[in-house]
């Protein structure tokens, strides 16, 4: 895809909705302004990646999918049907999807970081999630929950036990996680910055964009590459947008100023 500057349109990239968590009013609340942004894009938009963590939690039974969203998945449907392309990668909280989201919206579902190239620049885009040093209990469990075995045992549960049990876990894990990702580690410890920097000692990229991290981050690596970390949409509500010729990340609700910037 090349955009070309005397359109206006632009590329923007979302994630970590977190919809469905803590509770229903706060999440409509979220979802509805969420639905609005949208809105505001969709005659500049000529793409959209939306980066991982839609949902709290995410499971797709044979013949039942989780209730509500409607908003949302109406909006998105709608951009869809108007011949905007989107990209959905899959995170921690919503990593057991199916096919719902190709048949019914016609967006493509990603389990990896994968390379796009815009106006002949490389993007790098996944949630971030297990990625770059560390973490080697996630990792783990990561390889459990993407076995199939174990996401077919869980679909035999009733869909009342097993949302309830991934409710409860969503939960523990908010709990346990704290404040902590709110906090800049600072260049040698933030493990995804260690891992854009292994990358570009293999290959180029222009463009590294994350979710997952929940803190809004933009920072200039070695050689003019850049890690983008889009924070979420829970407290600091950012996204990122490609003009064609640079990557941007700012507030929808003025947070700008608490945007992670090494420049």
């Amino acid at each position: 895809m090349n955009l070309n500057a005397t359109t206006s349109k632009q590329i923007y990239f979302l994630s970590d909705f977190h919809l469905g968590a803590p509770d229903h009013a706060r999440s409509l609340e979220r979802e509805k302004l969420l639905v609005q942004f949208l809105d505001s894009i969709k005659d500049k938009a000529a793409e959209i990646f939306l980066v991982g963590d839609m949902f709290d939690f995410w499971y797709e039974y044979r013949q039942v999918v989780p209730k509500g969203y409607v908003r949302l998945l109406g909006k998105l449907a709608e951009l869809s049907d108007a011949g905007i392309p989107m990209h959905f990668f899959v995170g921690n909280h919503d990593m057991w999807m199916r096919d719902y989201f190709q048949q019914e919206l016609n967006i493509p579902v990603y389990y990896e970081p994968k390379e796009f190239v815009r106006n002949g620049k490389t993007f790098l885009v996944g949630h971030g999630d297990g990625l770059g040093p560390g973490d080697h209990g996630y990792k783990r469990l990561k390889k459990i929950f993407r076995n199939p075995v174990c996401k077919w045992l869980f679909g035999i549960l009733p869909p009342v036990v097993g949302m309830g049990i991934a409710n409860y876990m969503s939960r523990s894990s908010r709990a346990q996680t704290g404040t902590s990702e709110e906090t800049f580690l600072g260049e040698d410890k933030e493990w995804l910055i260690i891992y854009c920097k292994d990358v570009l000692k293999q290959k180029p990229v222009d463009y590294f964009v994350f979710g997952h991290r929940h803190l809004p981050i933009d920072f200039r690596l070695e050689g003019g590459s850049r890690y983008i970390n889009l924070g979420d949409w829970i407290t600091y509500f950012t996204y990122a947008s490609f003009d064609g010729s640079k990557a941007s990340i700012q507030s929808y609700t003025g947070n700008d100023a608490r945007i992670i910037r090494n420049q």
